[in-house]
């Protein structure tokens, strides 16, 4: 049997935007990886993007630890890389087994994901 722990989180652009004004390459090398920062840099409102981004990752954190699948990760040790027809994946480095779906959405003005890690 199989055992689904979900993970949901929302976040307001302008907080995202404000971290990347005051901190600059120091928040984004701290929370995304190059990929990342290359696909939200362009796009042509990038805090929108890392905003989703960030979500995500918060979202599959949240999902992380209610299972017992792994232990705890953090911002790096997520990935959310697009696919060629822009659909959001999920990788955690050290563990290419575990299947977490990922689904981001965002405005102007707020980003929300949700992540499913589905325990093998």
């Amino acid at each position: 049997m199989n055992n689904f722990y979900p993970g949901v989180d929302i976040v307001d652009v302008d907080r995202i935007k404000s971290s990347i004004e005051k901190y600059q390459d120091k928040f984004l090398s701290k929370v995304f990886n190059k990929e990342e920062q290359d696909y939200c840099n362009s796009k042509s409102n990038p805090a929108m993007h890392f905003s989703g981004k960030f979500a995500a990752k918060e979202a599959v954190m949240k999902a992380v630890s209610s299972s017992k699948e792994l232990s705890s990760i953090g911002f790096k040790d997520i990935s959310i890389i697009n696919n060629k027809n822009g659909a959001p994946i999920v990788f955690i480095h050290g563990h290419n087994e575990t299947s977490i779906n990922i689904s981001i959405s965002h405005t102007n003005d707020q980003a929300i994901a949700f992540a499913i890690l589905k325990e093998k």
